[in-house]
């Protein structure tokens, strides 16, 4: 990861799903929950969503603000959200630029086969930009429940 805990987290802005643009600095006073995953609508992506998705009013009480960050496209994204009612932003970095400045676009294999694909990871940035907690390789199940033990403790 080039990013560490501690660090001011890198800015970014990307387009989001409903025609939107999200940046860092349009965040300054939230915590915001950055998660990177591979691709909508695959098992372990649609699982992680649904269990932000329905962490969300948890989030919302601690002013909070989850962001799903993949390369799919916005129309890639306006369908998965809608098909899973995500009521959390979904933005785009189809150039993987944003991928590359938090250290998530790695070289990964399978079946033998080497590619570079999203390492499922997950960032925990306070309201003064700092990241406090990163979460590398995330395994899915019981993620979103202690991202949200995380932002409680802030």
């Amino acid at each position: 990861m080039s990013v560490n805990e501690g660090d001011k987290a890198p800015d970014f802005s990307m387009s989001t799903d409903g025609g939107g643009t999200i940046s860092l600095k349009d965040l300054k006073g939230k915590t915001v929950v950055l998660y990177f995953y591979p691709k909508d609508s695959t098992p372990g992506c649609t699982i992680e969503a649904c269990a932000f998705r329905d962490l969300t009013p948890d989030f919302s009480k601690l002013d909070a603000v989850v962001i799903g960050v993949s390369k799919d496209s916005i129309k890639r994204h306006d369908n998965f959200k809608a098909k899973y009612e995500l009521p959390f932003l979904l933005a785009s970095d189809e150039s993987g630029e944003v991928c590359e400045r938090y250290g998530v676009w790695v070289e990964k294999s399978m079946y033998g086969k080497k590619f570079m694909g999203i390492q499922r990871a997950t960032f925990l940035i306070d309201s003064k930009s700092k990241v406090q907690k990163i979460w590398p390789k995330v395994k899915v199940a019981g993620h979103a429940e202690a991202v949200l033990e995380a932002t409680q403790a802030l």
